[in-house]
């Protein structure tokens, strides 16, 4: 009998996974080593499944997973003809966003706190933990901002996560890249954006800490460092999320 059992639910490799799913190998390690594809490893320290689980997630099963389907869920496939710039990586990062389950969960204080110390030691209106999927950016917290989200098409953060630092937009209506966004033409009005990387624990930038101004402005030295050390904790709390839900 569990012969039987093992012929009609096979164990898989990653590459298998990969080809069932029609992704790479690395965003099938990257769903496993996050819990959203349940796994173990072998003795020989490689990720192993069986095959009923890849199919609960091709098909969406309820209860199989407590966290978005990179293989099916069109905001975690890179877009076809994106109106923002792409990293080469994409793929991965969504689908490492994907396994943190935090897109549209609910406001926690941890976050909430961050947003507003960001506010209040750079002095600016506005400040926003962006994530972002292939079709938006949501608004994990946020002060200043009514909008929980925007289309993708017009998030300033879409260039801030292809950076290794700090991002900073000193005048909107003086760059070419952002002087005709509805952002900047319409409310909130934005002139100014500084914004830094929130990263994953494999380095995937999964969406930023951002700060925004209604007028052209520059950060001192204070704020910069003080923006920079808030971020790390934002990422570090995202990274706990990615813990706690794997285990």
């Amino acid at each position: 009998m569990q012969s039987n059992v093992q012929e009609d639910d096979p164990i898989l490799t990653t590459s298998e996974v990969a080809r069932l799913l029609g992704v790479a190998t690395s965003t099938v390690q990257i769903w496993m080593e996050s819990g959203a594809i349940e796994s173990w490893k072998t003795p020989g320290g490689h990720r192993r499944t069986r095959m009923s689980l890849v199919q609960s997630l091709m098909h969406g099963d309820d209860g199989a997973r407590s966290t978005p389907n990179p293989g099916t869920d069109k905001e975690y496939q890179p877009a076809l003809q994106p109106g923002y710039p792409l990293g080469a990586n994409e793929r991965s990062r969504l689908a490492a966003l994907a396994s943190t389950g935090l897109v549209d969960s609910d406001p926690e204080p941890r976050f909430d706190r961050l947003v507003r110390l960001a506010s209040i030691v750079t002095g600016s209106p506005i400040a926003l933990i962006s994530l972002l999927t292939s079709t938006r950016q949501w608004f994990k917290a946020r002060v200043g901002l009514a909008a929980q989200e925007t289309t993708r098409d017009w998030a300033f953060c879409s260039h801030a996560i292809l950076k290794n630092e700090l991002f900073v937009v000193e005048d909107a209506l003086a760059d070419d890249r952002f002087r005709n966004n509805p952002l900047v033409l319409q409310e909130p009005r934005i002139r100014f954006y500084a914004g830094v990387p929130l990263r994953d624990k494999s380095g995937q930038p999964l969406g930023t800490l951002c700060v925004i101004d209604r007028e052209p402005r520059r950060l001192r030295a204070a704020e910069v460092q003080s923006l920079v050390d808030l971020a790390e904790i934002a990422a570090g709390e995202i990274q706990a999320t990615g813990r706690n839900q794997r285990g």
